[in-house]
């Protein structure tokens, strides 16, 4: 992701130190810019001079000290909270009393880690997706403590580097992370269930619902090991809300090391000649997938923008800009219509009498109101 990150900063013109704490870290960082830009070069989409400026922009370096002059700094170490305080401890010593710093984490408290610096007003999240050269959408999260000028600044940065920025409150998974996470669920309950096999649901998702790819491939990958991390952080983090409840399947196949395609099986099987399940191409059954699994993202959805996490034009950006939506969750409620939406989570919530599918009060206030969320997200953009 570090490296990612510098690629990006050097083609929109900035000089980049590229830090790494190992010598063999370093060189398999500066081989991988070489060799991306060398492609770039060689299919033509780069010319020989602006690679050559790009990769001239950015220094290598062990030494952390050799920062000292840079305005911004996003670290993009380990997920331990620990070790990225630590790191942000000794940095703010280093640089200025006017650079920011920010973090790249995706499952850690921006506020948390800012608790180490003595300033904590000029920490916050940036958290990029990966690959970050191609990935549109960066996550603006600022801590309590982050200073409006901070987030200004950094917004107006990466906002010129040709990113797609949104700004977040800093809770667990932020939006992509938490919003995404029924995608996966309830993907993995309707398997669970017996209702469909993976290689069904894959094909509802991406035939009929009009996604990429189908929860079941997008986690084999992902890694199954790094999803169920994820989905566990965002589970203990919300205090074991059950809408964000791991499933007991994906944790046996972490056990049973199927992590999906760098272990070689995963819900697939990925070994040469090998022979998967064809999916159960009926219409009625897979509208049914869909369904079900889309109202449960839109429902989440609907509770980041009840609970202030960000406004509805931001989550709608987040999911198409970050995890290539075919369209934005609250747009698409708007479309099916909220009382429809609303009705197909009271259906859930009876049949299962589950907290899981409890429909966002959002959702009912705005059915009572007779309002949408299009109308919504107009409003949120005149007062912002």
């Amino acid at each position: 992701m570090g490296t990612g990150i510098a690629q990006v900063a050097a083609t929109a013109g900035h000089p980049v130190v590229l830090c790494e704490s190992s010598s063999r870290a370093l060189e398999g960082a500066c081989n991988r810019l070489a060799k991306i830009h060398a492609r770039l070069v060689e299919k033509g989409r780069l010319e020989e001079a602006a690679a050559e400026a790009i990769l001239g922009r950015i220094d290598y370096t062990r030494a952390v000290s050799e920062m000292a002059p840079c305005r911004l700094v996003i670290e993009a170490i380990i997920e331990d909270l620990a070790v990225k305080k630590q790191a942000f401890s000794a940095l703010e010593e280093m640089v200025s009393d006017q650079a920011v710093l920010a973090t790249n984490t995706s499952s850690l408290a921006v506020t948390a880690i800012a608790s180490a610096c003595t300033s904590p007003e000029r920490v916050l999240g940036t958290h990029f997706f990966n690959p970050v050269p191609l990935m549109a959408l960066v996550e603006i999260v600022p801590g309590i403590a982050s200073s409006d000028e901070s987030v200004q600044k950094v917004r107006r940065w990466i906002d010129d580097w040709g990113k797609t920025t949104v700004l977040c409150k800093d809770t667990p998974g932020f939006i992509v992370n938490r919003v995404a996470r029924p995608f996966y669920g309830e993907a993995l309950r309707i398997l669970e269930e017996g209702i469909a096999d993976a290689a069904t649901i894959d094909w509802a998702m991406r035939e009929i619902g009009g996604f990429r790819m189908g929860p079941f491939q997008l986690m084999d990958l992902i890694g199954n090991d790094i999803n169920f991390t994820v989905t566990e952080t965002v589970f203990e983090a919300f205090f074991y809300d059950p809408r964000f409840k791991p499933s007991f399947t994906q944790k046996r196949m972490v056990e049973a090391g199927r992590l999906g395609r760098k272990s070689g099986r995963g819900y697939y099987d990925y070994s040469p000649h090998a022979s998967n399940p064809e999916p159960a191409q009926d219409r009625d059954l897979g509208e049914e997938i869909v369904r079900r699994i889309l109202v449960m993202l839109i429902n989440e959805a609907a509770d980041a923008v009840f609970l202030k996490i960000a406004t509805v034009e931001d989550v709608d950006l987040a999911m198409t800009k970050g995890v290539n939506y075919p369209k934005g969750l609250l747009r698409w409620a708007d479309e099916i219509g909220l009382e429809e939406v609303l009705r197909r989570l009271e259906v859930l919530q009876t049949e299962y009498c589950e907290d899981r599918y409890r429909p966002n009060p959002l959702l009912r206030q705005m059915v009572r109101r007779g309002e949408s969320f299009c109308h919504r997200g107009t409003e949120d953009t005149e007062k912002g």
